[in-house]
């Protein structure tokens, strides 16, 4: 209940400022009892409240109970708040305001001057913001998704720069760069597995995830080949548990091998015209190569959106500057 209280008072001050009534986000957003919020009392209660005040000003970031109780969305969450009440409205486009000009082709903080990204598609956002590209609150996506509405990520304090447009599907141009957007975080491990006749081994895939699972880890990737594999897990899941999980697995699978590779960074390269570009893996592996970047493993989605890749922790921003070069800059 403390911590809402930011968004209570802050909402009040508008509320006063634009001269348009304020209402508790406690008696329109709903959660359940487990945390979860109730979308469809939401939504009712907010297309009631649009009926009844016209325009109003509803804080974001918590909800409460049938009974009262104050519950809160994670940090960022009126970013969630604002893609529900656009939901609840139908809205032809949720406007998000923030202190940015919409989202950027790489870091800042590593690449000067990134160019910013005009169009998005929902799927490209949600790749680049789970691998660190924290604009817009990932979660934010889903209720204006379902419901086909686009977002529009502006800057308060320069309402005149055209922002990011995000929506379902973008139509390309040839002008369009083949890389929509570089994004990676550092820390990461891998468990590498090998085993002989692997592939003859019926669910030795499925009870080595069962074992990460059973220590409560989440499981980001899993890169295989003929008689081996990797599973890709963030440093910090299992900093206390790792010994644990390869003894499991040396006595379960009775594999011929098991390594550890830490200190590792991912870097997710996204584009909705790579799959379309003939080479681009090839060029991207290229350049990395003409700056002397070890790969350590490599992945790609099914969508064909996005590539994955590991390098040391110590090459990371080397990387994402030599990506952006190669990609990006030229394109400026």
């Amino acid at each position: 209940y403390i911590v809402s209280r930011g968004e209570y008072f802050t909402a009040q001050l508008m509320s006063e400022y634009l001269g348009l009534p304020f209402a508790d986000a406690a008696d329109y957003v709903r959660f359940h009892h487990d945390g979860t919020l109730d979308m469809q009392r939401t939504c009712d209660r907010i297309h009631d409240l649009v009926v009844r005040e016209g325009s109003f000003v509803l804080p974001g970031f918590y909800g409460a109970t049938a009974e009262g109780d104050v519950r809160l969305f994670s940090r960022g969450g009126g970013d969630i708040t604002g893609a529900i009440v656009a939901r609840a409205l139908n809205a032809d486009l949720y406007e998000n305001w923030t202190d940015v000009s919409g989202f950027l082709t790489a870091d800042p903080r590593i690449v000067k001057r990134p160019r910013a990204i005009r169009r998005i598609t929902f799927d490209e956002m949600h790749e680049l913001s789970y691998m660190g590209a924290s604009v817009l609150h990932e979660e934010a996506i889903f209720p204006v998704r379902e419901a086909n509405i686009p977002i529009a990520i502006l800057n308060t304090n320069h309402p005149e720069e055209r922002g990011t447009i995000i929506q379902e599907r973008v139509e390309s141009s040839e002008d369009d760069p083949v890389i929509t957007g570089i994004a990676g975080k550092k820390d990461f491990l891998t468990v590498h597995v090998s085993k002989t006749k692997m592939s003859d081994s019926v669910g030795l895939l499925a009870r080595a995830l069962g074992i990460f699972e059973r220590y409560g880890v989440s499981v980001e990737h899993v890169p295989t080949g003929v008689d081996s594999f990797g599973v890709v897990v963030n440093s910090a899941d299992v900093k206390d548990k790792i010994y644990s999980i390869v003894a499991d697995i040396q006595r379960e699978l009775k594999p011929d091998e098991v390594k550890v590779i830490d200190q590792l960074a991912l870097i997710s390269v996204v584009g909705r015209n790579m799959s379309n570009r003939p080479g681009t893996s090839g060029r991207l592996f290229y350049e990395l190569g003409k700056k002397d970047i070890n790969i350590r493993l490599i992945t790609q989605s099914s969508q064909e959106i996005n590539i994955i890749f590991g390098v040391n922790n110590s090459d990371f921003e080397d990387t994402i500057r030599a990506v952006y070069d190669a990609f990006l800059d030229e394109e400026a």
